[in-house]
């Protein structure tokens, strides 16, 4: 790589909190025009340190330069300023606002007693467009997806002119083809001097971008290098001391008993065309049932309405009982264990200690329940339990969840849920944004379950998982299943093409969906 101006140093950065130390004399330096990979196991350091740039945290030692100044960030706000920005994991923004609304906050264009909201609107649509991003400016955050959501952060920072562009698992939400335009738009911005820094599990695509890559664990700096002179394995191996994972071809089949059970399933509004129309799905005793497509096509609604969580027709069942209408609590009491698309809005409260996380959902039932009373003591044991069984790093049961790593708390989630002895799993993404160690953990756990008679149906954008995980595969276009297909022999390649909507299942009916003329009921 050519010599560039060194953009960023970060030169012997301490960041201790109370006896732990999350950051132990770390140096990185960050070039003009590059993409900079830092990568590590949960809980490594990674987003502290990223944290100490953006001016979210100070650092107890050390010096941060910008642009060769030395700089003393005593907020976020001081950092913008200085021309770094953040895209956080897990998304600061407000619900209740539009997307236009979250971008300029703060900044907005006009005077002191009136906003410009024309010139606001019209800045943010040349954004989006600019990046690619297909995204309604006047769309209420709270109705948009996940990956939706991510972009609005992005154009947060770009909005706000940042030469320094952190990504914090950027692509965790994302399929290949999304991720492929996210990093198209990020050579756009190196391209015009700018430099990024991102986080990633994903080692695949730390090789195919980046162009740095510094290896953090336990807080240190373990390696730096290049794709060019290194491997996934290589990387692997200085992040966490496991091998990446491999799922050995299962050796009994599926059992016959249909634990989960979908059909003509609908979900939309009147006069409109609905975003799941008429979906059929079946999940057999110790079966993982894959689906896969493009955000926004369907799978958010397929999972609210399993869980009960949103209007609907259509029937669901499980282990043939007919749960259409029942409330969700009572979904679960039944044994639907479920791990949400979004960890902090659906999996866990951050400000509550991981004892009464553990509780969440299962507080009808004992050992948790104790007649009209809540056991502490149970759930005590339970999170223990939890954090010892799946390795949640970083805390007891006392801990806030919102102290742990967004890997950590995933990890917590995942157990919570499988501690539950469920006979139905609806997982959305089960290893989003943890690290190699937690997926083998994670895989192993869903393995196994699987071969004790537990049904998955399981959404993911990672397309390995997909591939490795499930006995069946179902792809979700506009809605609609248009492919059933079988994982030990299609194709990366021929499940894009499905994804996309370039390739359909010759077997399905794939007709435009019909508008809604009945009513929706719950």
């Amino acid at each position: 790589m050519e010599e560039q101006e060194v953009l960023v140093r970060l030169s012997g950065i301490v960041k201790r909190f109370g006896t732990f130390t999350a950051n132990d004399h770390i140096d990185v330096a960050v070039r003009a025009g590059s993409v900079h990979a830092i990568v590590g196991e949960n809980g490594a350091g990674k987003s502290t340190l990223m944290k100490v740039l953006a001016g979210e945290e100070k650092p107890d030692e050390g010096t941060i330069e910008v642009n060769g100044i030395v700089q003393d960030f005593r907020s976020p706000r001081h950092a913008q300023q200085a021309g770094v920005g953040m895209v956080h994991q897990h998304f600061l923004l407000a619900d209740a606002l539009r997307v236009w609304e979250n971008i300029v906050l703060a900044d907005e264009p006009g005077s002191p007693i009136r906003i410009d909201a024309d010139a606001a609107k019209r800045r943010v649509a040349e954004l989006a467009q600019a990046n690619s991003f297909d995204i309604d400016v006047n769309a209420l955050v709270r109705d948009l997806g996940v990956g939706s959501r991510q972009r609005v952060e992005i154009l947060k920072v770009l909005y706000r002119n940042a030469r320094i562009i952190i990504l914090d698992e950027p692509t965790a939400v994302l399929v290949p083809s999304e991720a492929d335009a996210l990093f198209a738009s990020i050579r756009k911005f190196t391209d015009q001097g700018a430099a990024v820094l991102f986080i990633s599990h994903k080692l695949d695509e730390v090789l195919a971008f980046a162009d740095e890559i510094t290896v953090i664990r336990g807080g240190k700096v373990v390696g730096h290098t290049t794709p060019a002179q290194t491997t996934a394995a290589e990387l692997a191996a200085l992040m966490v001391e496991v091998d990446m994972p491999v799922v050995e071809p299962r050796l009994t089949p599926p059992g016959d008993e249909v634990v989960l059970s979908a059909s003509a399933l609908t979900v939309g509004e009147f006069g409109e065309r609905p975003k799941l129309d008429a979906m059929d799905v079946q999940v057999h005793a110790g079966e993982i049932v894959g689906i896969a497509g493009v955000e926004g096509n369907g799978q958010s609604e397929l999972l609210m309405a399993l869980l009960g969580r949103v209007a609907s027709t259509g029937i669901v069942t499980m282990a043939g009982r007919d749960i259409s209408t029942l409330p969700t609590v009572t979904r679960r009491d039944l044994g639907m264990a479920y791990i949400p698309e979004d960890r902090h809005r659906d999996g866990v409260v951050l400000d509550f200690s991981l004892r009464d996380n553990a509780a969440l959902g299962y507080q009808s039932r004992q050992p948790v329940r104790r007649g009209l009373w809540f056991s502490r003591k149970a759930a005590t044991k339970i999170a223990a339990d939890i954090i010892r069984r799946f390795d949640v790093r970083g805390g007891t049961p006392a801990t806030p969840a919102g102290a742990l790593s967004g890997g950590n708390q995933q990890k917590f989630i995942f157990g919570r849920e499988l501690s539950s002895n469920p006979s139905v799993l609806v997982a959305a993404h089960p290893t989003r944004g943890v690290d190699i160690g937690a997926q083998s953990a994670v895989w192993a756990e869903l393995i196994a379950a699987r071969d004790r008679g537990l049904g998955t149906l399981l959404v993911s954008a990672d397309l390995d998982e997909l591939l490795a995980l499930s006995d069946r595969l179902l792809v979700m276009y506009g809605g609609r299943v248009v492919a059933d297909l079988d994982p030990a022999s299609v194709t990366a390649t021929e499940l894009g093409l499905y994804m996309t909507g370039a390739k359909s299942g010759d077997s399905l009916d794939l007709d435009g969906p019909e508008l809604l003329e009945g009513e929706i009921t719950r």
